[in-house]
């Protein structure tokens, strides 16, 4: 082992595989950083285009809204929490750091695994499971359309979760090859599924029919509101892991183009495939069990069983491998590698469960409880009190800069408590994630200024330690 190759370092420190992505919470080096905003855009549009999503679209319409409505709220939702995503994105562009690191300038070293991490280890296993659900329901209709046959959903589902755990093993490279292979048999499926559609010879599935399908209640905003709210609190669930899929990135510019164009268009498309199907079906929210009615020719049901595989593949290797990242922040012994197989395990026993398809709005509103203050309280800090500057040395230290009070930033973990009781006194109607994230930007801004000399004495006492710049194999606290 030459001791100048961190990777090599690395797999001895923590007894990796050698052949698998070695950083976990350590820094990429800058010769590392050569990821492009295609890159960017081929795995974000990915991440958004699979059947969870798909089926989420289809339940908006389910639910009583009009299709343009629908279509609306699924987009609208995507704007509200990619915007605050792609701000601490910039930690991972501009440090080299995963996101779960990030945190630990606002919520403190300790605060930091215990708050963001552990709330994202669940989130992000959570949807592991529901991808694989909702994908395993929609290869059971394509192969009952193919084969006449009802095959088991717990054996689909469980060889479906592990083919998809192992992609997320091996690391940031694979997840950049997968997308990229990925992306154009995606695009062109999803053409091909809204031509199907469309030219079906029930007059319902026209496209006058469906552009201008009302639904049971329309755009009653109440609705809307509840809808773009649960879309916003799924996808706020990934900020504190924003940087994790761009701190190879090159420059800040690669990652806002592929970034933000990613969030829109792979949204529009999970939306009109699923908000298209629900309202020529009459209410039928599982996209591919519709298409799958409406044709028996063999191979277009093969390419939706390709289209399926695909997304759900796409999707959930991303959400394992964040929720490994997370985990290895608070137990750092472990290493990328055990800590992703770990959680792996969790989650293919989790996809045996169907249930977890039922309930989605409520457990997305309980996400949103939670991550919507948080996502308040770190963009307040990192853009507002630090000025996106981070001493990345000091986050590696024991009594540094940001070990705060005994290792908790207790201001950043006030007003998170704050910040959760405000949501649960808000209405629907008043989008409550764009409204709670605003106000608990606000105190926390107001309340750290307000504090400032108490914090810069604290800062200042801290900071006397000495602290030694964090190479790639920094080790944490």
């Amino acid at each position: 082992m030459s001791p100048s190759d961190p990777d090599a370092t690395l797999a001895q420190r923590y007894r990796q595989p050698k052949n698998v992505e070695q950083y976990g919470i350590e820094a990429i080096p800058e010769e590392k950083k050569t990821v492009r905003w295609w890159d960017v855009f081929f795995m974000i549009l990915n991440f958004l285009v699979n059947p969870g999503m798909i089926l989420i679209a289809g339940s908006a319409v389910a639910a009583g809204l009009s299709f343009w409505g629908a279509v609306v709220a699924e987009v609208a939702g995507i704007v509200v929490a990619f915007s605050a995503y792609a701000v601490m994105a910039t930690i991972g562009v501009d440090y080299g750091l995963p996101g779960q690191v990030g945190t630990r300038i606002t919520y403190g070293m300790r605060g930091a695994k215990w708050i963001p991490s552990a709330l994202h280890v669940i989130s992000a296993v959570y949807w592991f499971a529901f991808q694989t659900v909702a994908g395993s329901l929609g290869i059971i209709a394509v192969l009952r359309g193919l084969t006449g046959h009802t095959f088991s959903f717990v054996l689909v589902s469980l060889v479906f979760a592990i083919i998809q755990a192992a992609v997320a093993l091996i690391g940031y490279d694979s997840l950049k090859v997968l997308a990229r292979l990925a992306f154009p048999t995606k695009i062109i499926l999803s053409a091909v599924f809204i031509a199907l559609l469309m030219t079906h010879n029930d007059p319902h599935y026209s496209p006058a029919a469906v552009f201008g399908f009302s639904g049971h209640i329309g755009w009653h905003w109440p609705l809307v509101a509840l809808w773009l709210n649960s879309v916003a609190s799924a996808w706020l669930s990934m900020i504190t892991d924003a940087s994790d899929f761009c701190r190879y990135s090159r420059s800040r510019a690669d990652m806002w183009a592929g970034t933000l164009a990613a969030a829109v268009v792979g949204t529009l498309i999970a939306s009109l495939v699923g908000c298209y199907a629900a309202a020529a079906s009459g209410g039928d929210a599982n996209a591919f069990d519709v298409i799958s009615k409406i044709t028996s020719n063999p191979v277009l049901l093969g390419l939706v069983l390709l289209y399926i595989v695909l997304d759900n593949w796409t999707i959930n290797v991303l959400n394992l491998y964040t929720a490994g990242l997370s985990l290895v922040n608070i137990v750092q012994r472990l290493g990328r590698f055990w800590a992703t197989a770990g959680l792996a395990v969790v989650g293919v026993a989790l996809s045996l469960l169907p249930s977890l398809v039922n309930g989605y709005t409520d457990l997305m509103t309980a996400m949103g409880n939670l991550f919507a203050p948080v996502a308040g309280v770190l963009i307040a800090d990192y853009v507002f009190c630090k000025r996106m500057g981070i001493d990345t040395g000091a986050l590696f230290v024991r009594g540094g800069r940001y070990w705060y009070w005994a290792g908790f930033n207790w201001l950043a973990i006030g007003w998170t408590v704050v910040g959760f009781v405000i949501y649960l006194a808000l209405p629907t109607a008043s989008v409550q994630n764009v409204t709670c994230i605003l106000l608990t930007m606000i105190g926390y801004v107001v309340t750290a200024r307000l504090l400032n000399g108490r914090i810069a004495r604290l800062d200042e006492s801290n900071a006397s330690v000495p602290v030694p710049a964090a190479p790639a194999t920094a080790s944490a606290v």
